[in-house]
């Protein structure tokens, strides 16, 4: 099955929850956990048996392994290993963008089944050029992997760049949705290149506003939850295409740890705020 197929029947089965398993050092220490590989490992792998036989996707974000060198690496091969085998997909959070070869390396190292960090999907920044991450979309084809494009983010630097106007109208946000659009067209039940798409974005992106984000493709929406997005607003924003929002928290669920029952609670209370976007 495609990444767009295997993501439309994990959304009708689970939910429109993505959690995000982001050990920052403050949240590992919060648990009663040091901030060393081995409270790291305690931690995600809780987190992974708390939420991932609950939700369609887990987003780990790979700084928060890597700052732990090779053996937080291992930890994170096994956060993906095991939130599949729970049944969740996995999406994992690198932000990566490159040119040639070197964007193949990256590709063969988190989409290419052979190698012990491969995802379902990734997400990935087309800020050199949309067609920098041909190497990505060929990958992914090869593969039945997906891609999430950031689009518009919920961080406020990132007007500068995303909501400035392209060379032929529009937003340079808006021409990455347009990209995704072509790569998508055609495709069912989902295409597997989606954006991201921020819970906070505001009222500048209303579809009133013209923007459509019906692009046949998967939509991850950071700013859930902690960051002070609400079901409303994702509904208010992506108007018909919620239905393929998978709207993204990770302090929200990750704070009702170190219990996997707690972690459990949260993550099926999210789930049932979400379920409006069906």
């Amino acid at each position: 099955m495609s990444f767009g197929a295997r993501y439309v029947a994990a959304l009708a089965e689970r939910g429109h929850l993505c959690a995000g398993i982001d050990p920052h050092a403050g949240l590992i220490q919060a648990w009663g956990l040091d901030d060393t590989p081995a409270g790291l490992e305690r931690f995600a792998l809780t987190a992974v048996e708390g939420l991932a036989p609950h939700v369609p996707l887990i987003k780990p974000q790979s700084a928060f392994y890597e700052r732990h060198g090779s053996r937080g690496v291992a930890v994170l091969e096994r956060v993906i290993a095991e939130s599949r085998a729970a049944g969740a997909l996995v999406l994992l959070d690198v932000k990566r963008g490159d040119i040639g070869s070197t964007s193949q390396a990256y590709a063969d190292a988190y989409l290419d089944p052979a190698s012990p960090l491969a995802a379902d999907a990734v997400t990935v920044s087309p800020y050199l050029g949309f067609g920098s991450l041909q190497p990505f979309v060929d990958t992914a084809t090869k593969h039945d992997a997906g891609l999430f494009v950031l689009a518009f983010t919920s961080n406020k630097e990132g007007a500068e760049v995303q909501h400035a106007t392209a060379a032929g109208g529009g937003t340079i946000g808006g021409l990455m949705l347009d990209h995704l659009r072509q790569l998508d067209a055609g495709a069912a039940p989902l295409g597997s290149f989606g954006a991201v798409i921020g819970a906070t974005i505001g009222a500048v992106h209303d579809p009133d506003a013209g923007l459509d984000y019906d692009f046949n493709g998967p939509i991850l929406a950071p700013g859930y939850g902690a960051q002070g997005g609400t079901p409303d607003d994702l509904a208010r924003i992506f108007g018909p295409a919620a239905r393929h929002v998978a709207a993204s928290s990770s302090r929200g669920l990750l704070q009702a740890g170190p219990s996997t029952t707690a972690l459990r609670d949260a993550a099926l209370a999210a789930r049932e705020e979400l379920a409006a976007l069906a």
